[in-house]
């Protein structure tokens, strides 16, 4: 029995395995869904807005005082700046404009993320910023790619694929002129970071700092805000520190210190 070719099949099987077992731990990823739902907005612009009205603008990079901040996609006409926002999700959504935090159910598993108005609401005073331009002329889009259901009312800009490329449609008053228009696209060039493996490292090591510092606090299970600790000022646990919700006197949860 040649042992030799026996052991060399098999450590060509395992090999095939490990590659089959990275793939599909890649693709079930959270960056992977995020990369794949970016690259069908990427299609969805291209096929349905023509590019000699809306400019794309991909993956931008912008500083900030407290670091980076990453924009899916910028899209520059007469008719305003889009700034939009992608998520790839599945499951029934549910969330409102002041909700910090939406939920995601899908079946019996329920998961919290961001409230995505509130993150491109950061991207586009950043965006403002640089350019020196009226908020009134930036309008912020949030599209969902894939399988998920809004379970409550959205607003107007918060939509499904081909809801955001008509949404954005919708702006028909004109804004900016043709010179106008090209000088933002340049001021967007020259001031963002450049698109590489080292801008998304920086950007990413950024980003764990702030979710590691927001695992550090408390969110209000009621409401979805965040909970400060706060001082009992009068009762039996005059003194005591508490976390208390941040909306207070709206919402009145509060749990002990050490929950």
């Amino acid at each position: 029995m040649n042992f030799t070719k026996i052991i060399n099949m098999l450590q060509t099987g395992l090999g095939y395995l490990a590659a089959f077992f990275i793939f599909i731990t890649t693709f079930k990823s959270a960056w992977f869904k995020g990369i794949f739902g970016e690259w069908l907005v990427n299609i969805l612009i291209k096929i349905f807005l023509d590019k000699q009205v809306y400019h794309l603008i991909k993956d931008v990079t912008l500083e900030t005082n407290e670091g980076t901040t990453q924009i899916d996609h910028i899209i520059v006409s007469q008719f305003g700046i889009f700034v939009i926002e992608t998520k790839n999700m599945k499951g029934w959504i549910y969330g409102g404009f002041a909700q910090k935090t939406w939920t995601q159910k899908i079946f019996k598993h329920t998961a919290k993320f961001q409230n995505p108005l509130h993150q491109n609401h950061k991207h586009i005073k950043t965006l403002e910023s640089h350019l020196n331009i009226d908020k009134a002329s930036i309008f912020s889009v949030i599209i969902f790619i894939g399988d998920s259901t809004f379970k409550t009312t959205m607003p107007d800009n918060v939509q499904y694929a081909r809801g955001g490329i008509k949404y954005i449609k919708s702006k028909t008053t004109h804004i900016f002129t043709d010179d106008e228009v090209e000088q933002i696209i340049k001021q967007i060039e020259s001031g963002r970071l450049r698109p590489g493996f080292k801008t998304d490292r920086q950007h990413i090591k950024h980003v764990k700092a702030l979710v590691k510092r927001k695992s550090d606090s408390r969110i209000c299970k009621k409401c979805g805000a965040e909970m400060v600790i706060r001082t009992a000022k009068k009762g039996q646990k005059l003194g005591t520190k508490f976390w208390g919700c941040s909306t207070f006197p709206k919402c009145r949860n509060k749990l002990d210190l050490n929950d």
